[in-house]
């Protein structure tokens, strides 16, 4: 099989299920953020991070999979059969952050994205999941594109945050705590 089709050349591309739309379409917006944000982690994962945190990274992945082909099939295809994001994706990316962040400090004051270079690639990645939900929720205001993606994608940000955090925690690297300007001109 070839991997280039030339069918993309004039600016079109297919859905799943064959409907073409243009590729710079919300759609494809989305679906391409998520691509995005799961090629971050693949790269979070090269630096070869704390075996606790690549175990939850690769499920990630896995899920992010999921969203793409999730949001690459309108809903109401009714000759494909996609794997769609359940509540209960969203219920154990829950779970995950809970246990995680029952082993760190209290936050006592925000937390500026840093320390460690594995802690600043999860807070980069945040950023991406953020822009990739921003994408996700134009879309959702348009089109159905079922309940569960805009929560999976809020409670993946959160849990990125945390992973973040307990990265720095795990490495015995400071946080890097903010203050504000006040305290800061004293």
């Amino acid at each position: 099989m070839k991997i280039y089709t030339k069918n993309g050349d004039n600016g079109m591309t297919s859905l799943f299920g064959g409907r073409k739309v243009s590729k710079d379409a919300l759609r494809i917006d989305a679906y391409g953020a998520v691509d995005e944000l799961n090629s971050m982690i693949g790269l979070i994962r090269s630096f070869k991070p704390h075996s606790s945190i690549d175990m939850v990274l690769h499920s990630i992945q896995n899920d992010l999979f999921v969203v793409g082909a999730d949001l690459a099939t309108p809903i109401g295809i009714k000759k494909l059969t996609v794997m769609r994001i359940q509540k209960s994706h969203v219920t154990a990316l829950e779970k995950t952050i809970d246990s995680l962040d029952a082993k760190l400090p209290a936050l006592k004051t925000f937390v500026l994205p840093g320390g460690s270079t594995n802690a600043s690639l999860l807070h980069f990645a945040r950023t991406i999941c953020r822009r990739a939900e921003r994408r996700i929720v134009q879309l959702s205001r348009k089109e159905n594109i079922g309940e569960s993606i805009t929560s999976y994608m809020n409670r993946l940000s959160d849990l990125l945050f945390v992973l973040a955090r307990y990265s720095n925690f795990i490495e015995q690297h400071d946080e890097i705590l903010w203050t504000s300007s006040r305290k800061r001109r004293k």
